[in-house]
């Protein structure tokens, strides 16, 4: 009974039931047109021209179908109604042109088992109510309006009618339940994704990691390179406090300008991911562009031509020599040329001899960019840290998203970093 009545079948049975309604418009048209064309008077009260008519309407309800909007209607009713999980529907309107079939396929089977079901409804449940009720009324079995024939008027008939007007009350629930699991059977394959829909929400998904990822970058080296500089600011105004507050106000003042510096760019990445959602600027809806990145875009953050503070802040001594003019590369080479060089310095700070300098050599030549960056070893072996790598792995991601390559390992007695970058890299970045 569960099956029949349930809570599960009550809502398939009222999705049925909207189907019959919406397809009441197309059907009053073909009843129009079977009138045209028949010339028959009383083809509402006839059979077959009602039959005639649901043919007609189901070719205008398909029509109907294609239309883009029909499909989110329809997965949004097959989601409430019909209890088919949310994960096995597509998301959003039909673009393609396979999509929009699938879509008028489910719109018309909804439609034509719909005017079954509340047909079925509408005709069965008033007969079957007046059938139980001839045992308890002389009235209603003398009336006309059941269309019983003399030969069933028989005591012992009449006293099984209210068990035929059950059986005839069950038709309905029955045919409803059987139309609504074949809805549900069929809504994962005709409202499901076809395979241009998971190739668009994997692009989705796949330009979101790459945000995330681009994210990621930016905080590792703004704010790690920020916090390696402070540690090292502050540690050394600790040990010459008393002895040196020149230097230690020095000291106080990078490190302000430093924390200071580092909240704007901060403030700027998060305001990217503010844009999640609100943003018509990226591939896709709610995914903002990566292009527009800090670092990239116009006012997005630092480039090369913001090299000297940041080597002046660094609390490092940088040996700096340009080969060309580094301040006039601009767009994104630029920002990952600061970004690559910013990151190199933490290294330096975390891992190299304290107060050793780093050579730090940029050469533009007439196809790419180059950054050398050499720093003396500690002397240590190198400590492999849960989750540690992230800024060469970093560092060579903002090469590659450029087309260009880095290097990076022991030479001799020295940590050396080698970046080369096309500078013909800013229509790459834009693609």
């Amino acid at each position: 009974m569960t099956a029949l009545f349930g809570r599960r079948a009550r809502l398939r049975w009222l999705h049925l039931i909207i189907g019959g309604a919406l397809l009441m418009p197309y059907f009053l048209v073909g009843m129009v047109a079977v009138g045209a064309s028949g010339g028959d008077d009383g083809v509402f009260s006839s059979i077959t021209g009602q039959f005639t008519a649901f043919a007609y309407a189901l070719p205008m309800a398909a029509v109907t179908g294609l239309f883009p909007l029909v499909r989110p209607l329809s997965v949004a009713a097959a989601r409430a109604l019909c209890g088919v999980p949310a994960e096995r529907l597509a998301e959003g309107p039909a673009r393609t042109r396979q999509a929009r079939v699938r879509a008028a396929g489910w719109y018309t089977l909804h439609l034509a088992l719909g005017g079954v079901v509340s047909g079925m409804t509408l005709a069965l449940t008033p007969f079957a109510v007046g059938v139980m009720g001839l045992p308890f009324s002389a009235a209603l079995r003398d009336s006309a309006l059941l269309g019983l024939p003399p030969a069933l008027d028989r005591p012992w008939i009449v006293a099984l009618t209210p068990l035929a007007g059950l059986a005839l009350l069950c038709a309905p629930a029955l045919s409803a339940a059987a139309a609504g699991e074949l809805l549900a059977r069929r809504a994962p394959v005709l409202l499901g994704p076809t395979p241009d829909d998971r190739l668009a929400a994997a692009e989705r998904r796949a330009a979101a990691l790459a945000l995330r990822n681009r994210l990621a970058r930016e905080l590792h080296d703004s704010v790690g390179h920020a916090l390696s500089a402070v540690t090292l600011q502050a540690g050394a105004a600790r040990r010459v406090l008393a002895d040196d507050p020149e230097f230690v106000r020095e000291a106080l003042a990078a490190i302000e300008e430093t924390t200071r510096r580092t909240v704007g760019e901060l403030d700027s990445m998060l305001g990217l991911l503010r844009q999640d959602g609100e943003s018509a600027n990226g591939p896709e809806d709610g995914v903002p562009a990566l292009d527009q990145g800090p670092g990239q875009g116009p006012g997005q953050g630092p480039g090369l031509d913001a090299l000297d503070g940041l080597l002046a802040r660094c609390g490092v001594p940088v040996a700096y020599e340009a080969l060309g003019e580094p301040g006039a590369v601009t767009g994104a080479v630029s920002g990952e040329a600061y970004r690559i060089v910013q990151e190199g310095l933490s290294n330096a700070l975390r891992h190299g001899t304290g107060g050793a300098p780093v050579e730090l050599r940029i050469a533009v030549r007439e196809k790419d960019l180059e950054i050398t960056m050499e720093n003396p070893l500690s002397g240590r072996p190198p400590v492999l840290r849960p989750g540690g790598g992230r800024g060469l792995r970093g560092i060579a991601e903002r090469a590659a998203l450029l087309g260009g390559r880095t290097e990076a390992g022991p030479h001799g007695g020295t940590w050396r970093l080698t970046a080369r970058l096309p500078l013909d890299a800013a229509g790459r970045a834009e693609r």
